[in-house]
């Protein structure tokens, strides 16, 4: 085979590739309006972004008053691409806000993620190291009126640390990865936003981003990207089915709870356990094929 032929067949296994990334992390298993609007290019462009970033901070954390409790969505995709990137040779950390940072630390710990890699920035975001790239995943951005909302259109901004400070700060590209249209990132296709969810309009979030990828599950959308980080270093970085269990037993076991049904349990969006390894299943599947 001449090169040519092998240049033209290897472009065509990655074409191929990101169109199953879009399929399998936004074919609109959960119903939500959002990820209808992902596109095959956001993976592309997601990875020429983090391209040569040395620092790269990722930030999530959705906690939900109602529960007293932060949700199982965000923590482990958080992890899981945070590791992958430190084993490519990026500086990552994960941030968060004092409310979520205990489920964080747990998740991490579960699968060997160092607790001092897992920050509180809340406190003092100004404080907190600059970066060179700023990953967003299931956190919660601002609305037109300055407000944070979750998806029952309750204001939640008592217990919602502005972490998107850092989006709207121009001190580096920022990336976003979200499910509902209410998470930093999320403004960048507000206007399309407004027209698939339209009884949500005033909710969603206005913060935007350099990349959006909308997806049926945030933890999705990052374990997608960490599939396509892998297929880019010829080796599966993500975590493997027996980590996926015991990153949702260690969240379990802090309080997490689901973000759809509010109970403590293993499942995310109301998808139990069984439905997100199949997720990871088809994504080392990719890589591996």
């Amino acid at each position: 085979m001449t090169r040519e032929y092998r240049l033209r067949d290897a472009a065509t296994h990655r074409l191929t590739e990101l169109i199953k990334l879009t399929k399998i992390a936004a074919g609109g298993r959960t119903g939500r309006g959002p990820s209808c609007l992902c596109c095959d290019e956001v993976w592309s462009g997601a990875l020429e972004l983090i391209r040569g970033k040395e620092k790269i901070a990722i930030i999530s954390g959705f906690y939900i008053p109602s529960a007293s409790a932060p949700e199982t969505d965000g923590p482990a995709g958080a992890i899981v691409l945070a590791r992958a990137l430190s084993r490519m040779g990026h500086q990552a950390e994960v941030w968060t806000d004092s409310y979520c940072l205990n489920c964080f630390a747990a998740c991490g710990r579960s699968i060997g993620w160092p607790d001092g890699l897992v920050r509180d920035v809340s406190s003092d975001p100004g404080g907190a190291p600059a970066a060179d790239l700023y990953i967003y995943i299931e956190r919660p951005g601002r609305a037109a009126d300055g407000a944070y909302y979750n998806m029952r259109k309750e204001d939640i901004s008592r217990w919602t640390p502005a972490l998107d400070c850092f989006a709207t700060s121009g001190g580096a590209p920022v990336l976003g990865i979200g499910d509902g249209g209410n998470e930093v990132g999320m403004g960048r296709i507000a206007a399309l936003l407004r027209e698939v969810m339209p009884d949500y309009a005033e909710c969603l979030c206005v913060v935007g981003s350099d990349i959006c990828i909308p997806v049926d599950v945030s933890n999705w959308g990052a374990f997608a990207l960490t599939s396509a980080l892998s297929s880019m270093e010829g080796v599966w970085l993500g975590q493997s089915e027996a980590e996926d269990r015991m990153m949702f037993e260690a969240l379990c076991e802090v309080g997490a709870v689901d973000g759809v049904t509010l109970e403590r349990s293993l499942s995310v969006d109301g998808l139990g356990i069984d439905e997100h390894l199949r997720v990871r299943r088809l994504l080392e599947g990719l890589v591996s094929a």
